[in-house]
């Protein structure tokens, strides 16, 4: 069945990139030690930044790695919609950290930009170079979870710390050859900001989920002109439209039709849900209807759909 074949193809994935995750975080690991190492017999700022930088990633890959064990669980009497949310959970929590890690390495930067040090550019060099391709392999490993807010957070941050290891390395470089110590704070000052940016697309979609919001794809005035091109609706109001989880929308509405046979009006709930899950890839949706004539106590009870 293609349902079955979906189904049996998501949790391929899911099991593909818990493996991802978990060779991913054992990586991280030996390169936060490695960049601090080199920080300190380096006296390089720029890499014990980019140290600080990578330590944020192993709390987001942990909660990541529990956000995909999360989201195969069944719905419970208290969880309904079971615990899809939890990878949009884990990826506003990463985004904080990533920012506060952010404001720590920018007030870093600008203090050692007012009184250099002597780095061994070397170690930099050295050090810079284990981690792009560490970053580097974490990046393209992550490329085709991508579509999941949780995994993209973690992606967009691996990436950025593969440019921040370009930029070391250049800089390193640069003052092997120039003798200039002012690059290595200006470094670490370019990769707090590189790290706050990074930071603002999540928490704004992260929380414009958390908030119930509609999702950015999709148009609710879209969305309510296609369930009128159903014959029989008359009238669609009380339009309500969220994310349960990553690529997972829900729907709620109002449906106006004439008063008709109960047979009927399934075959315009059916007709609903098809375009609604062809159209807009909302799959979970509750109509009500209202038959046109009927007094407010005597309107249908709500009609809910969840085709597989």
């Amino acid at each position: 069945m293609p349902g079955e074949h979906h189904e049996h193809h998501a949790h391929d994935h899911a099991q593909g990139m818990k493996g991802t995750l978990g060779w991913s975080l054992a990586a991280t690991v030996a390169l936060v030690a490695a960049e601090f190492a080199g920080g300190y017999v380096g006296r390089s700022i720029a890499l014990t930044s980019d140290a600080v930088h990578n330590l944020t990633d192993l709390p987001p890959m942990i909660l990541s790695l529990l956000a995909l064990r999360w989201a195969e669980l069944p719905p419970t009497s208290e969880k309904t919609y079971g615990f899809r949310r939890a990878g949009i959970l884990v990826a506003f929590v990463n985004a904080l950290l990533l920012a506060l890690a952010a404001l720590f390495i920018l007030y870093e930067s600008w203090q050692r930009l007012w009184q250099p040090v002597e780095v061994r550019a070397g170690w930099m060099i050295g050090v810079a170079t284990f981690a792009l391709v560490i970053n580097g392999g974490i990046t393209l490993a992550l490329v085709r979870g991508r579509r999941d807010l949780n995994l993209r957070s973690i992606l967009i941050h691996n990436f950025g710390d593969a440019l921040s290891n370009v930029a070391i390395l250049a800089g390193a470089l640069a003052m092997r050859f120039t003798g200039a110590a002012w690059v290595d704070p200006a470094l670490g000052i370019a990769i707090g900001a590189l790290v706050l940016w990074s930071s603002y697309g999540i928490l704004r979609e992260s929380s414009h989920i958390l908030l119930e919001g509609l999702p950015r794809d999709l148009r609710l005035e879209n969305v309510a002109h296609a369930i009128l091109r159903v014959p029989g609706v008359t009238e669609v109001h009380d339009v309500h439209i969220w994310t349960l989880g990553t690529d997972l929308y829900a729907l709620s509405c109002h449906v106006r039709i004439p008063d008709m046979h109960m047979d009927e009006s399934e075959k315009i709930l059916v007709a609903i849900n098809e375009i609604l899950a062809r159209e807009f890839h909302i799959t979970h949706s509750t109509v009500q209807f209202e038959r046109a004539g009927l007094r407010q106590t005597e309107l249908l009870m709500p009609a809910s759909a969840d085709p597989k």
